[in-house]
């Protein structure tokens, strides 16, 4: 109930009367105020007149459940969030609820992770109140050697909230590392639970730097934050929506075909490695190459300096560009 009054006084620019909401809701008066004084503890302003009913006047940078399924506008990714203020890894919460069932679609979110994970089992930094660590559960319906595909996916996604929220120009080191401005703005883990030839479920988690200030020492020359790079903060929840809607659109265009095709041009258009002279670190082996872009299933076609074209897989190697990060 608590996020659907949330979306309705969202969706007013008038008052809307306590009689109504009592109505529309099947409770007592006791019951719409229990919930409009909770919203005001979380940090909404919001006028109370009588005779006229409620009105929210302003809707701060609040993270929680009831403020992120009142701004998610989808069929099904992120309908449901299941939300902590504190937590080792919302990887690991979403992991868990798939191995009991969850509902596909189902989105993980944290204000403060303690255990989050980056590729290769590196450390994420996740600070309280600044940053977005989700997590959504899915169940498809395909070969597992197409999962590493999906991560693209949520890049696509990352990329395209970001940019329409922000309207800053977005863009993705391949594969799956989200830059505004040349700096490492959002990372993205996919995990899955396989039998030989069947998923029984993957999980996509992206950790998006939001309203930090500062960055320890090692990371400062690479990351960045939006509020950084916009000059102001930025709501996460809104954030957190404009990504779901994303994501469902391409995810659905995925299931379809199975693999990129749909989705081909769109990523090669905000990948930041295309047509540029990039370093590939393979184990053993360095060597400099020229992006030309990903193919239908998500591997880096460059062209190496005897004129041959070769696919780079994204969890064998690294890429860098020859200058610096990107």
């Amino acid at each position: 109930m608590k996020s659907e009054i949330l979306r309705l006084l969202k969706e007013r620019d008038t008052y809307i009367s306590g009689q109504q909401l009592c109505e529309q809701f099947q409770v007592s008066r006791t019951a719409i105020w229990k919930v409009i004084d909770q919203l005001k503890k979380e940090g909404y302003e919001i006028e109370a007149v009588r005779n006229k009913g409620y009105r929210l006047i302003d809707s701060p940078d609040v993270m929680s459940k009831a403020e992120i399924e009142s701004l998610v506008d989808t069929k099904w990714a992120g309908k449901t969030v299941v939300y902590y203020d504190k937590i080792d890894s919302t990887n690991n919460r979403a992991k868990e609820a798939g191995d009991n069932g969850a509902a596909h679609g189902t989105l993980f979110v944290a204000d403060m992770q303690v255990a989050g994970k980056g590729r290769r089992g590196r450390v994420w930094k996740s600070p309280s109140g600044s940053s977005i660590y989700m997590t959504i559960l899915l169940y498809p319906d395909i070969p597992p050697v197409k999962a590493p595909q999906l991560t693209l996916l949520m890049a696509i996604a990352v990329a395209e909230g970001i940019q329409e929220v922000t309207g800053l120009e977005t863009k993705i080191k391949w594969p799956n590392d989200i830059v505004v401005n040349g700096r490492k703005i959002c990372g993205i883990l996919t995990e899955m639970s396989t039998e030989i030839d069947y998923i029984n479920h993957v999980v996509i988690g992206a950790g998006i730097n939001v309203n930090q200030d500062t960055f320890p020492d090692d990371i400062k020359a690479t990351a960045s934050s939006l509020k950084l790079e916009l000059g102001k903060s930025v709501k996460r929840s809104e954030l957190i929506a404009a990504v779901m809607k994303s994501f469902e659109k391409c995810y659905e265009i995925f299931i379809e075909t199975e693999d990129l095709s749909g989705l081909q041009e769109l990523y090669n258009s905000m990948l930041v490695n295309r047509d540029q002279e990039v370093k590939v670190l393979e184990p053993g082996n360095e060597y400099k190459a020229h992006a030309i872009g990903i193919n239908q299933t998500g591997e880096l076609i460059v062209r190496t300096p005897d004129g041959k074209e070769k696919e780079i897989y994204a969890g064998e190697v690294s890429v860098r560009g020859v200058y610096g990060y990107v």
